[in-house]
């Protein structure tokens, strides 16, 4: 490419509306440019760097067997109907009608298509396993876009989705994808961690998500130092807490006026918040239940959404709770009528305090002797320094940026789309699915995020727009424009001509805001018959004979 001639620009400054580091380079750099809300263009460079992560998942994709295909992003609302999703993604889904008032949808993503298209297979268990994959647009109506590439309303996804006959079946097909997405995290370059997730809306029995190693990441990482354990902290776990012993004391009734709070209790009765109880009542599938924590974690929702098999849970008003002979703020577990679920700490603690369902009032020294309960579960939300479930050391926290989302859906949506075949013994069985998602653009900008610093993308060779960028420093002496044209003929596929007539600092900066790895500066030193490269911040004089093997054995020893 030739900049003379081309679409090029950069800017100087950074814009208002991008909030991380990789989002403003990368409108710097005239990569992307945002349209709207969490909607973007990728511009002649920007493109060239999608396409190239592209072909790396796609070529992992085939090499693991997976078969591409392409279905619409324009979909009948009907499939989402048939699998009761539709209510499920509620406002996130872009819904539309036709001429005709018919309804559709822009697919937030595709399960029902490719069980749809499996069926035009699928008779026998002679059919099975096979993968099936797209990369395509997916389109959900985010309520708050952000970070650039990584929260937006339109983005570009690898799903996969495996059929096979059983379970054992289901193993292979996911570890196989699992290879290969390892692979495909190698090759970019990315610092990742595979952590255990929820299944969320998409459901099934395993979910799994790669999780690139970044300071703007929306999610938080519980991982320990000394196993290979590593979460999510939505359904992160630790090892119990182990709590001092005490002699069992006679229940004490205290007046605490206007203390609602955990750390106002703390305060006036000067006591640490892990003696004290949080007692929330939650109305749970229009049925009001008391949820009972240590004092000092909070209430992992999706946890406890987890224990009960619901996701119809929301906090009770103070109307609900007064209904119930009790006051907010003093809730506790003693004497009230609704079902009580505790977290599995409890059951170590001794002499806690709680509310006394009476306004202005907590009791003290309460054991779980004094109630019954009706649930037991991990419900806390994990904190950093609690220790690992496996080995016992402490948990540590990190970032990151959830790049790529495996799941074990199971039969979860052959069941309810009626995707069967005849077994050996002529058994209609319902075909056992697995999905595995990537986001493209998540995967650029999570490279960019690892990579860049404050003025450089820092692109890695494989999936840099160009490996090369020619830079004759001055334009109006003709022996550096020859030998930069001469050069630039023979690698043109691979790089960057910056023959404009301008001066050369403006040239290394725009080179080094776009991230080309490799800079061959022409300069007086072609006089002496000399051209300079430099590369991974080394700089050396090449004579111009050898500047191509040069080059090559850069591009060979990072390639490999």
């Amino acid at each position: 490419m030739k900049l003379s001639d081309t679409y090029f620009f950069t800017l100087r400054e950074d814009v208002k509306d991008e909030e991380s580091k990789s989002g403003k380079l990368l409108v710097r750099a005239g990569m992307i440019t945002k349209i709207g809300s969490g909607i973007y263009s990728f511009l002649p460079l920007g493109l060239k760097v999608l396409k190239n992560i592209e072909n790396i998942v796609r070529e992992e994709m085939n090499n693991a067997g997976a078969i591409e295909l392409l279905m619409p992003s324009l979909i009948p609302k009907e499939y989402y109907e048939k699998s009761e999703r539709a209510e499920k993604f509620g406002k996130d889904m872009f819904n539309l009608k036709d001429r005709y008032e018919r309804n559709y949808v822009l697919g937030p993503t595709h399960e029902e298509l490719f069980v749809e298209i499996a069926k035009l297979k699928v008779k026998s268990y002679k059919d099975l396993p096979f993968n099936l994959y797209q990369i395509a647009n997916k389109y959900r109506d985010e309520m708050r876009p952000r970070f650039g590439l990584i929260r937006v309303r339109e983005f570009i996804m690898k799903d996969a989705y495996s059929f096979d006959k059983d379970e054992e079946g289901l193993d292979i097909s996911y570890n196989k994808m699992i290879v290969a997405y390892k692979k495909i995290m190698e090759r970019l370059g990315i610092k990742y961690r595979i952590v255990r997730a929820d299944t969320g809306v998409m459901g099934g029995t395993l979910s799994e998500e790669f999780q690139a190693i970044c300071d703007i990441g929306e999610d938080t990482l519980a991982y320990c130092d000394n196993c290979d354990y590593s979460t999510n902290l939505e359904v992160g776990c630790a090892k119990p807490n182990e709590y001092q012993k005490e002699e069992i004391k006679d229940i004490i009734k205290i007046h605490t006026p206007d203390v609602k709070t955990i750390e106002d209790v703390s305060k006036f009765l000067n006591i640490p918040t892990s003696h004290i109880v949080k007692s929330l009542v939650y109305n749970i599938n229009n049925k009001l239940y008391s949820v009972l924590i240590p004092g000092n974690y909070e209430l992992n929702e999706t946890k406890l959404s987890k224990l009960l098999n619901t996701t119809d849970i929301k906090l009770a008003t103070a109307e609900e709770i007064q209904n119930i002979n009790s006051e907010m703020g003093f809730v506790g577990p003693i004497g009230l009528s609704i079902p009580i679920i505790i977290d599995e700490d409890l059951i170590h603690m001794t002499n806690f305090v709680v509310g006394a369902n009476i306004k202005d009032y907590h009791l003290k020294n309460v054991n779980i002797k004094d109630f019954k309960y009706d649930y037991i579960g991990d419900l806390k939300i994990i904190k950093e320094g609690d220790l690992c479930p496996k080995c016992g050391q402490k948990l540590h926290f990190t970032k990151g940026v959830e790049v790529a989302n495996p799941f074990k859906l199971g039969t979860k949506y052959s069941e309810k789309l009626g995707l069967e075949f005849l077994d050996e013994n002529n058994k209609l069985k319902p075909v056992v699915m697995g999905c595995y998602g990537i986001g493209i653009a998540r995967l650029m900008t999570a490279i960019a995020e690892q990579n860049a610093t404050s003025t450089s993308l820092n692109w890695p060779l494989n999936i840099a727009p160009y490996k090369v960028a020619i830079i004759p420093v001055n334009m109006k002496d003709e022996h550096q424009v020859i030998v930069a044209s001469d050069l630039y003929e023979k690698l043109k596929n691979d790089a960057i001509l910056d023959d404009r007539d301008v001066r050369v600092g403006v040239k290394f900066n725009d080179m080094e805001l776009i991230g080309i790895p490799i800079q061959v500066i022409i300069g007086k030193n072609i006089n002496e018959n000399k051209i300079e490269i430099k590369y991974q911040n080394t700089t050396k004089l090449i004579d111009v004979e050898n500047i191509i093997m040069e080059i090559e054995n850069i591009t060979k020893n990072q390639l490999l």
